[in-house]
């Protein structure tokens, strides 16, 4: 069977009737399940999950895209989180049969269409047709704020869609890519600049020193970046791995706890933003009870061990599916 996750993640984390039009957006579609909502109030952003057949995912998401484009308005927008439109990103991950070079494709054709009602769509991952616009941080650059410089340079002009950028919606990046864990460490501190140098030192791209030189930082396929969180009044490193067959979720956290000791500063827990793919879950459980063969009880001692507050069987992709899939017969 041929299905399809989105992930798409839209500038509007406070506003419960514009959160809910969204999702109801994406319930509106046959054959697609809408998996779980995550509001984040001090980065302003929520984050939906959905999957399906390829052509009900195509049409929840120009569906819910539509919906941002008249209830969200960028020029008063403010957040924790980069951010340079109501839709900011929207990712299509294939799952079953479905293969990387038809997600691109699909995501072409909701990228063209967006294009046509006015969206500025730049195609990013395994999507882009420039190499530079692979990394949603190459876009992303300047954020928001940004936009009307780009609107008057050549070569900032979307793969579909106008170049003058609506300030309203600003633009966006859409793309097909692997699976991706958002995942956030929270520090006993309210200190952004530990946040900063803990996330410097451990993502891959890692920093310049006082000569300017790149120094590469501890795990490759990650990104991060700090933060303050006003709700959990405390900083968080902020990290999205990229490339779970290089990094594990269980290596992300045991290197925070160790890098966080050196600079003074404990791990108080963990939060995990959207879903997660079992095997990336369940990895974290063997490693800390080898040989046990009930994955409920690997998946209680991860969520243990990272310090997280959720049920796993709400946010465990492949639990979620089988779930929602008996709910909607």
């Amino acid at each position: 069977m041929k299905w399809v996750e989105c992930v798409p993640n839209f500038s509007e984390g406070r506003d419960p009737e514009v959160i809910e039009a969204i999702a109801t957006a994406i319930r509106s579609v046959d054959d697609v399940l809408l998996l779980h909502v995550d509001p984040g109030w001090d980065a302003n952003r929520t984050v939906y999950t959905f999957a399906g057949t390829p052509e009900g995912v195509a049409e929840a998401a120009f569906r819910a895209i539509k919906v941002a484009q008249e209830r969200i308005d960028m020029r008063t927008h403010s957040g924790e989180h980069p951010r340079m439109g109501a839709c900011d990103v929207c990712p299509f991950i294939p799952l079953g049969e479905m293969t990387m070079e038809e997600t691109v494709r699909l995501s072409h054709e909701v990228g063209s269409r967006l294009g046509k009602e006015g969206i500025s769509v730049y195609m990013y991952e395994r999507s882009a047709n420039i190499p530079e616009r692979c990394n949603l941080a190459f876009l992303r650059k300047g954020e928001y704020e940004a936009i009307a410089e780009k609107s008057l340079d050549p070569s900032w002009r979307p793969d579909y869609g106008p170049h003058r950028i609506d300030e309203r919606f600003g633009m966006m990046a859409l793309g097909a890519r692997p699976f991706l864990v958002a995942y956030n460490i929270s520090l006993d501190s309210t200190d952004l600049s530990i946040a900063r140098k803990v996330a410097a030192l451990i993502r891959e791209s890692g920093y310049r020193d006082v000569e300017g030189r790149r120094i590469p930082g501890l795990l490759k396929g990650l990104k991060a970046i700090g933060w303050w969180m006003e709700h959990y009044h405390c900083v968080q490193v902020s990290t999205n791995i990229v490339d779970l067959n290089i990094v594990g979720v269980k290596t992300v956290f045991d290197t925070v706890v160790s890098v966080a000791d050196s600079l003074g500063v404990v791990v108080k827990g963990s939060e995990l933003i959207g879903l997660i793919p079992e095997k990336a879950l369940l990895d974290v459980g063997k490693e800390l009870l080898p040989g046990e063969p009930d994955k409920f009880l690997l998946a209680a001692e991860a969520v243990k061990y990272l310090g997280l507050d959720l049920d796993p069987e709400s946010r465990i992709l492949e639990w979620c599916i089988g779930r929602k899939a008996v709910q909607a017969k």
